[in-house]
C-alpha cells in the first residue's frame, strides 16, 4: 500500500480525537467501550488544546487522500509520563490499515522529528498483551516501568 507521511495541519486536529479512540487497546473478547470515553479528563490530556505547545507534534499517515494513522506527542502528565522533559507519545491507525507497516513507518518518522528538535527521549504507556507493545520494543523502546498489565517504556532519541 502506498502512503506518505506528513505533518498533520491545525485543520485536522479534530481527528485526533478519532485517533485518541483507536488507540485504545481493547483485547479480544472484551466489549469496546462508548467513543464518549475520549472526554474522560485523563484522556483528553492527550488532545485538549492540541497545537497550543511549542512540544505538541503530530505526523500522518495518508493514503489515496484518506488519512489511515497518526502519532502525535506533547509535554502532559499521563500514564506513561516519566519525567518533565520528555514528550509523551501516542499513535494509532483505523484498523483497515493495520498490520501494513504503517505504524512502525509514522513512529519511525516521529522518532526522527524528535531528535532533529533536540529531545533526549520520548515515552508512553502501553498494555503488555497489546500487539503494538513490540512494534515499540523493535523501534527501540526499553521498558522503563511495569505498572500491573502495563508497561511504561522510553525510547532515548
Amino acid at each position: 500500500m502506498k502512503y506518505t507521511i506528513r505533518a498533520m495541519q491545525e485543520q485536522e486536529y479534530p481527528l485526533l480525537e478519532n485517533f485518541l479512540y483507536e488507540a485504545i487497546f481493547i483485547p479480544d473478547g472484551v466489549a469496546a467501550p462508548p467513543k464518549s470515553i475520549i472526554f474522560l479528563p485523563e484522556l483528553q490530556t492527550y488532545i485538549q488544546n492540541f497545537g497550543s505547545s511549542e512540544s505538541d507534534f503530530a505526523l500522518v499517515a495518508e493514503t489515496e487522500n484518506q488519512i489511515a494513522g497518526a502519532v502525535w506527542v506533547r509535554m502532559i502528565h499521563d500514564y506513561g509520563h516519566i519525567n518533565d522533559i520528555t514528550p509523551s507519545l501516542a499513535i494509532s491507525l483505523y484498523k483497515e490499515y493495520r498490520g501494513q507497516g504503517i505504524g512502525s513507518a509514522l513512529l519511525k518518522e516521529m522518532l526522527s522529528l524528535l531528535k532533529a528538535h533536540g529531545y533526549p527521549s520520548v515515552s508512553l504507556s502501553v498494555q503488555k498483551a497489546n500487539y503494538a507493545a513490540q512494534m515499540y520494543l523493535k523501534s527501540g523502546f526499553e521498558i522503563a516501568e511495569e505498572k500491573g498489565d502495563e508497561w511504561i517504556m522510553v525510547c532515548y532519541l
